[in-house]
């Protein structure tokens, strides 16, 4: 499984995904804490740190074994 650098603690554990059908066993992350680390830890605001989680992780495509990033509180999507 394929983790993304910086983030360990925003996983939230496997996710079993069918590609193709083929199982695939790829790592959920929890998008809120991924802005929280980036708040604290690169001193950005909420929407900065969402606009880069954006373009620059949920737009990276690593092959079947790309992880998941769930969003279980964002507004950042509803107010488009």
């Amino acid at each position: 499984m394929l983790k993304i650098d910086g983030f360990d603690g925003a996983i939230i554990g496997p996710a079993l995904i069918w590609l193709g059908g083929q199982r695939v066993d790829v790592l959920v992350y929890n998008g809120e804490e991924m802005r929280e680390t980036l708040m604290r830890r690169d001193k950005m605001d909420a929407d900065q740190a969402r606009e880069y989680i954006a373009f620059n992780i949920e737009d990276a495509y690593l092959g079947e074994d790309t992880p998941i990033i769930v969003w279980p509180e964002d507004e950042w999507r509803l107010n488009e």
